[in-house]
């Protein structure tokens, strides 16, 4: 279900199937890197402004599922305009900074995007850009990227799917939110 917060920026409320917290896992496979399986944690949060604000986590994890170490921390902030043209400002841990263009696709929610601009520090690795989709489906967000650097043409490296986190304070409002007259053995209901 696809909330639309009250003091959401109305720019905003084509991205509002972002908003929350996420997790869930994906593999992660580039040449030169470990190839790995990740756990990831991704929140999108809005303060009233017109942009989303983005941080995601991963993690390598093992043939367990454990965490074993970090692997990627990104932060930014997502706009959208009237056009459903979206533009984010990215910045990894590994000293990338990149801005991001797309657009909403028609009558779904599902975002292509590309960098426009990537800069590094000297103590980034090669990188010379992206693509990226990210799809709210079946209630799931669901996420690839594909990345180039000088030495390798742009190829998928990274992809996950996540489940929404639901929060003590999401059940107690949506539990306000039923009718008063719910039956009380619960069976009536469905009945």
């Amino acid at each position: 279900m696809i909330e639309i917060p009250s003091d959401l920026h109305k720019d905003l409320v084509p991205l509002a199937f972002l908003l929350g917290s996420w997790a869930g896992a994906g593999v992660h496979d580039f040449p030169g890197a470990e190839k790995c399986n990740f756990g990831q944690e991704v929140t999108f949060a809005h303060d009233g402004r017109d942009f989303l604000e983005y941080r995601s986590h991963t993690w390598v994890l093992d043939n367990d599922g454990n965490k074993v170490r970090p692997l990627e921390t990104e932060s930014g902030f997502w706009r959208v305009d009237a056009d459903r043209k979206v533009e984010i400002v990215m910045t990894r841990d590994n000293g990338v900074v990149e801005i991001w263009y797309g657009e909403l696709v028609k009558q779904k929610p599902q975002i292509d995007l590309v960098t426009d601009a990537v800069a590094r520090t000297a103590a980034a690795g090669p990188y010379s850009g992206g693509k990226r989709l990210y799809g709210y489906v079946n209630s799931d967000l669901m996420w690839v990227g594909e990345k180039a650097t000088p030495e390798v043409e742009l190829r998928p490296y990274m992809s996950a799917h996540l489940k929404k986190v639901v929060t003590p304070e999401d059940v107690e409002r949506w539990a306000k939110a039923l009718p008063d007259d719910m039956p009380d053995d619960g069976i009536a209901f469905f009945k």
